[in-house]
């Protein structure tokens, strides 16, 4: 992770919005970045979009894994 730790909080955005802003977070990312995502529960379903749609093309790692509070780092994998 690069020193200027990207973190996208998706607690207070409304449930509808959380997986667009997700992507187009990612989207922004060049090769070799990464953001922290922040959520209040396991972004499971989200992996599961992420292998769906970007297959190869992302890193994936749990910093922190509840109860209340989960943080994973996204990264943008080299192509």
């Amino acid at each position: 992770m690069s020193e200027q730790e990207r973190t996208l909080d998706v607690r207070p955005i409304p449930p509808r919005d959380k997986h667009p802003t997700i992507f187009q977070t990612f989207q922004a990312l060049t090769p070799g970045e990464s953001f922290v995502l922040v959520n209040d529960h396991d972004p499971k379903p989200l992996r599961y979009q992420f292998e769906y749609e970007h297959p190869g093309e992302f890193g994936w790692t749990y910093l922190e894994e509840g109860p209340s509070v989960w943080r994973v780092e996204i990264s943008r994998e080299q192509a």
